[in-house]
């Protein structure tokens, strides 16, 4: 008589909210920040809970706090994309801030002088086209450069599942493009501090004092919603989504929808074809002077579609196909920037094929996930 073997698996959901980042598990840094000097950088994202942000937390603990340093859209999170963001005193605390967007995007040695240790918590969206990536990097060189300790208080990436996108040809490195990762790199910041310093991507081959700090009870399958804005134009977790794919279109003649109160959700411009949707973009509180200010563009509205799990570019592709005067669609410099290297742009240009553009994404794509595993946090 045959025996049936019944197994049973348990599975065990873990939810949004018993998600801790690296700045709620403060028992693993206070630690190392008591009796010394620290400086910051962080914005409005740095929040501990809903009413505590992790400035006024570690004030709270008698933690010596020196500067803050605060990225592109300032400390509070207030500044348009690309505008000046100026030194200036927190009326909330006293500290000082300093601006690290613009020309001093790096600390240099008397701001560190009377540092010990300086501590990193700002939300990463998952593309490496959104600057605090960039903003770490320099954080980490200055502090290997001064002999600092850096303090990574890791926080979840709302896109970990998604891996694609052309890798970055280093002849096209910037601000918004310094390392070899595809669009879509699927890491956490935490992950790609270990993977900057382990690749030696550090002026010269130096590398920083690490200590990452990271999330609990998060592996990479589970969906993350932002609790704070991380960005002026990025509104909601739609956005947040779709945000890499048209961020493509700032390298062209298309708006998309900066000026209204769908950003990075609808696409559009005067010289598209008229169709069932149009917006006219007006300044607001993520742009003060937006592209098309006042003129009406027509497009097409992205708010309402499925939650997207690659870089699409047939948005990019059916805008260049209808466009009016298709010699004044791309910005060359602006959009190989954008993509990291110009071949994006031929391969749209000559008619290639959607799928054959992603097909000269995959081996890239392959050595970049051999490269990033052994950097990996979360499972």
């Amino acid at each position: 008589m045959k025996k049936l073997i019944l197994i049973c698996v348990l599975v065990t959901t873990v939810s949004f909210a018993q998600i801790k980042t690296g700045a709620q598990n403060y028992k693993a840094y206070l630690p190392l920040l008591k009796g010394k000097t620290v400086g910051i950088v962080t914005n409005q994202t740095g929040i501990i809970d809903e009413k505590t942000h992790l400035v006024d937390f570690l004030v709270k603990e008698n933690i010596k706090i020196k500067t803050i340093f605060a990225p592109e859209h300032g400390f509070r999170g207030t500044a348009d994309a690309g505008e000046h963001v100026s030194d200036e005193i927190d009326s909330k605390t006293g500290l000082s801030i300093t601006s690290l967007y613009g020309k001093n995007n790096k600390p240099n040695a008397a701001q560190l002088k009377d540092i010990d240790v300086m501590v990193f918590d700002l939300q990463d969206v998952g593309t490496r086209l959104y600057t605090y990536v960039s903003t770490m990097h320099r954080i980490m060189e200055a502090c290997a450069e001064n002999n600092k300790l850096l303090i990574v208080l890791d926080r979840p990436n709302p896109n970990i599942a998604i891996i694609d996108g052309p890798v970055l040809d280093i002849a096209f490195k910037s601000g918004i493009g310094m390392h070899p990762t595809p669009l879509l790199h699927g890491m956490t910041l935490g992950e790609e501090a270990k993977m900057i310093n382990g690749q030696k991507w550090l002026k010269d081959g130096i590398q920083c004092k690490l200590t990452v700090i990271p999330c609990s009870n998060y592996n990479r399958t589970m969906s993350y919603s932002l609790p704070v804005r991380p960005s002026p134009n990025l509104p909601n977790d739609q956005a947040i989504n779709l945000y890499v794919s048209l961020c493509l279109f700032e390298g062209t003649n298309v708006s998309m929808g900066r000026g209204t109160e769908k950003q990075f959700q609808i696409y559009g411009s005067p010289d598209l074809p008229k169709s069932n949707f149009a917006f006219t973009p007006k300044p607001n509180f993520g742009d003060k002077n937006p592209l098309y200010n006042g003129i009406e563009c027509n497009g097409e509205d992205l708010s309402k579609i499925p939650k997207i799990n690659r870089l699409e570019i047939k948005w990019l592709i059916k805008a260049y196909q209808t466009t009016a005067d298709k010699s004044k669609f791309f910005d060359k410099r602006k959009f190989a920037i954008r993509a990291g290297n110009e071949k994006l742009q031929q391969q749209i240009e000559a008619g290639i094929s959607e799928e054959e553009i992603r097909e000269s994404w995959k081996q890239g794509l392959s050595d970049f996930k051999k490269m990033r595993k052994p950097y990996l946090i979360y499972r």
